[in-house]
């Protein structure tokens, strides 16, 4: 296959080989009472979002789940994942392969980088009984790979949840610590899955750096979050941080009425937000998996945009990403979120 001088284009193969984990600290997570009335809820609009601390006297989630003030504005920035026909990465393309269609209508690109940049990562570890065994070894185990493969310099956030999400590290670039923290730690109690995830966004959106996503490690089941799944999806959609699950299920839940509710949310929180739902089968596959998360992860497209055609109605916008592919490669595939609210007083 001939590429063309002025640009090569870089695909990235995934290894497969297997890392230890070489860390032993003990950690019990104490179930609460669920007796708070929940927090305010956050409002958003176009990316990129920032934010400030609520008021003093908020409720809070866990160890910390603060209300946070959006100011936006209409600059558009979507994080873009390009593939070629056998699920490889493809980097090196140039900002004119690609087309950003708003409402149908084609829009100039303002801010473009294909940089292996770090990214802000809020790791979501489902301690709850359902987790219980071979499932939280295999995973943790595994969130070793992820960490050996990730940017040195990426930024990490641990939440841990079972019937409350409790920020566990806040802002670490040491990925061992990560680990250090979920070694033995004790499966108990209830899932608050939306809860954690909410959490999760509002952590990693005050991260150091532009690229944000979430690791949400769970078997997708939810029975104790004051945050509903739709208010967690609409707050998916609304952010730019992307969300990729690891559905953790043992052979009797991937047939069961449960397995199959947790597979469907997974699916669809990680799709909403530009991510991907893996639900491995083996020990392997999953190294693979978590592996592969960090490697597209480093393989992203950053693509910003100011929309020619922005109204604040506050309505859905939807945005199309088309990439035509430099002469000798074959089709590309695109995967990026599918729209934004368009927030009354953005522009």
């Amino acid at each position: 296959m001939h590429l063309p001088a002025t640009r090569a284009v870089r695909i990235a193969l995934i290894p497969c080989f297997v890392l230890a984990l070489a860390a032993h600290v003990n950690l019990n997570l104490q179930a609460q009472e669920k007796s708070e009335q929940k927090p305010e809820k956050s409002t958003s609009g176009a990316a990129p979002a920032q934010t400030t601390t609520g008021p003093a006297n908020q409720q809070k989630l866990g160890t910390e789940l603060d209300g946070p003030v959006i100011v936006n504005t209409d600059l558009i920035t979507l994080t873009v994942t390009v593939t070629d026909t056998y699920g490889r990465y493809v980097s090196g393309l140039s900002q004119k392969a690609f087309t950003i269609l708003d409402e149908k209508q084609p829009q100039e690109i303002t801010f473009f980088s294909d940089d292996d940049s770090p990214v802000s990562v809020g790791v979501i570890f489902d301690v709850s009984g359902s987790m219980s065994g071979d499932k939280i070894r295999s995973a943790r185990e595994a969130l070793a790979k992820f960490i050996q493969t990730s940017h040195h310099s990426d930024e990490y956030f641990l939440i841990a949840f079972n019937s409350r999400a409790q920020l566990l590290l806040d802002k670490t670039r040491d990925g061992n610590s990560v680990l250090d923290k979920l070694t033995f730690v004790q499966t108990r109690n209830n899932t608050a899955l939306y809860d954690a995830c909410y959490l999760g966004v509002e952590k990693v959106q005050r991260g150091a750096h532009p690229k944000r996503a979430l690791l949400l490690i769970s078997d997708g089941q939810d029975n104790n979050s004051r945050y509903t799944f739709n208010e967690l999806r609409r707050l998916l959609k609304e952010s730019d941080v992307v969300l990729y699950g690891i559905g953790i299920l043992s052979g009797s839940d991937a047939g069961s009425a449960l397995g199959m509710e947790g597979q469907g949310i997974l699916d669809e929180l990680a799709s909403v937000s530009g991510g991907k739902a893996f639900f491995p089968r083996s020990a392997v596959e999953m190294d693979d998996i978590f592996e592969q998360i960090a490697l597209e992860l480093r393989h992203q497209y950053s693509i910003g945009y100011k929309p020619s055609n922005f109204s604040n109605d506050g309505k859905w916008r939807k945005i199309k990403v088309k990439v035509t592919p430099p002469r000798g490669l074959p089709r590309l595939f695109v995967r990026a979120k599918e729209g934004y609210y368009a927030i009354p007083g953005s522009r």
